[in-house]
């Protein structure tokens, strides 16, 4: 249906309050962009605005997506029951648990968390609890007008793209959500707080230097789940921590914070200030659903911000350093990564004689090639440019509680040796080079917008961007096809509208739309002799970049 006749049909149904109040009050505008399609999943899956229409998050979307991922467990004959869990924002328990009623009526079993929990504990119940699936309700790191679903499979990684089109298609046959019928009954079961030890028992397991704590750390959640476990976690290991008591607070507004992101500086200037105030060496934030992790260091009498990129390659060297000096690196490892994502990673990697699986942004593809040689390669390290990392592989998404023991215990390591972990990253720096990397995100809103996302991205498929470096060759993804040095070979990675471009010097461009938010992102990477250098370096491009981005924007 067009975008009035879906208008037309949800006008006369019998809303809720707050979603009836929405749809009298809309303009004609407004209109077209709640209902002029239906919410789609992306590479974080159905991730939008809340309020009424199809193109929204509410209670009836959610029914509907629930029903057709129930569909495809059934038709697959996956009978082995889902985990839900949820988090902090606005109806994200109302959604859980609808949810789980919709399964409840098609005779599937879930195993829905008593209160909102993180992301990689979801990931986790799904293997522990040897689910068919796992549903979890959030929008990430998302401004507070969002929500979403993310769907998982058996091994506790979002579904792929395949199965995801295979939930589409059974969403696509749903055409009145408005039927889909509900049942609360004893197939709905309750994951208790005790369920919270078996999982932090193996986070504690990936410890690797046991030593004596003097670090003070503070630790924000950003008023979501993170705040549930991460505190008692901390200490636990003896750690001095002091939670920032206002952003503690489960809180779908958001009240005590600038932003929900721990990629934006904005979202750490409280707890910097506290952290000041108290003399402390590390400020830890974990996003709303804890599966990302922001820190910023003490470092000459300053707090510096650390980039995803950053912590990642401290962890990575970190680990297989400290293995290498027990006997424990293996000879067949494998540390996963993606293509947007630092090339010191790999340098990192294969100065230690590790295998490199380089897959698509969004974790699912690690957390689906983790599966694919989990018996055969020891798993040692996985990580994505937007501040997600996954340690130990018992969880198959990003697990930011992971992320905060390993740097609490290498933080508190360095501060043994009287460094910092901006101490280590220049070290690594001074070793490997000083690789940079700068993502440049545009908000492209609407309809509209998503088309001008995909017509900039063909622009630049027709058109690589000339810098005044030679290019060396690219990778179109959407077409499947990679060119290095004149030579064609075949890319095996799921058909997606990306492009990445290999300049000289260790420069590299993508552009990709986003797959979770109306945005077009430029990732930018190079390698030069000093971190301010490559920092320049790419700010220079970036402008020459968007200089043409704004053009096109006029023509297109």
């Amino acid at each position: 249906m067009g975008y009035k006749e879906n208008y037309d049909f949800w006008a006369k149904q019998q809303l809720p309050d707050e979603l009836r109040q929405e749809i009298d009050r809309m303009s004609k505008t407004e209109a077209y962009e709640a209902f002029y399609t239906d919410l789609g999943f992306g590479t974080g899956g159905m991730r939008g605005l809340m309020g009424v229409g199809t193109n929204r998050i509410n209670v009836f979307t959610i029914r509907r997506a629930t029903l057709g991922f129930a569909r495809y467990l059934k038709q697959s004959h996956l009978k082995n029951g889902v985990a839900i869990s949820y988090d902090n924002r606005k109806d994200s328990e109302l959604f859980a648990r609808e949810a789980a009623k919709v399964l409840a009526f098609e005779g599937i079993p879930s195993f829905l968390f008593h209160k909102l929990r993180p992301t990689p504990m979801l990931s986790f119940a799904v293997r522990e609890l040897r689910c068919d699936g796992g549903i979890m309700i959030t929008a990430s790191h998302n401004p507070k007008a969002y929500n979403g679903f993310k769907a998982y499979d058996h091994t506790g990684a979002q579904i792929s793209p395949k199965v995801a089109d295979m939930v589409i298609s059974e969403v696509e046959k749903i055409e009145n959500p408005f039927l889909i019928e509900t049942i609360d009954n004893d197939l709905i079961k309750t994951i208790d707080e005790p369920f919270d030890d078996v999982y932090l028992n193996l986070v504690k397991n990936i410890t690797i230097l046991n030593e004596d704590k003097h670090l003070k750390i503070v630790y924000s959640p950003l008023h979501g789940t993170g705040g549930t476990v991460i505190p008692r976690l901390l200490k636990d290991a003896g750690y001095d921590v002091y939670p920032y008591k206002p952003q503690m607070m489960i809180d779908p507004t958001f009240s005590a914070t600038k932003s929900s992101n721990p990629e934006e500086a904005a979202a750490y200037e409280k707890s910097i200030a506290y952290a000041k105030e108290i003399d402390a060496d590390l400020v830890m934030l974990t996003d709303p659903d804890a599966d990302r992790l922001g820190i910023a260091v003490k470092h000459e009498g300053q707090f510096e911000l650390l980039n995803g990129n950053q912590t990642a390659s401290l962890e990575l060297h970190y680990i297989l350093n400290q293995f290498k000096k027990a006997h424990r690196l293996p000879t067949d490892g494998h540390v996963y990564t993606t293509n947007v994502t630092t090339d010191l990673i790999k340098r990192i990697a294969d100065d230690f004689q590790q295998v490199v699986i380089t897959t698509l942004t969004g974790f699912k593809f690690i957390g689906e090639q983790a599966e694919i040689y989990h018996h055969t390669n020891p798993y040692l390290f996985g990580a994505e440019e937007s501040y997600g990392s996954l340690i130990a592989d018992f969880v198959r998404d990003k697990d930011a509680v992971q992320a905060v023991y390993m740097l609490a215990e290498m933080a508190n390591h360095f501060k043994r040796e009287k460094k910092t972990l901006v101490d280590y990253l220049h070290d690594i720096y001074a070793h490997y080079g000083a690789y940079y990397e700068y993502t440049h995100s545009i908000t492209l809103q609407g309809s509209k917008g998503v088309q001008l996302t995909q017509d900039i991205v063909e622009h630049f498929r027709k058109h690589p961007p000339m810098i005044g470096l030679n290019l060396m060759g690219y990778d179109d993804i959407l077409n499947g096809i990679s060119v290095m040095d004149g030579i064609k070979e075949k890319l095996h990675y799921p058909r997606l509208n990306v492009m990445k471009y290999y300049y000289e010097d260790d420069t590299w461009i993508v552009f990709r739309p986003s797959g979770t938010e109306p945005k077009l992102k430029a990732y930018y990477g190079t390698k030069k002799k000093t971190l301010a250098e490559a920092k320049a370096y790419l700010k220079e491009l970036d402008s020459h970049v968007f200089q043409d981005i704004d053009k096109l924007k006029e023509l297109l």
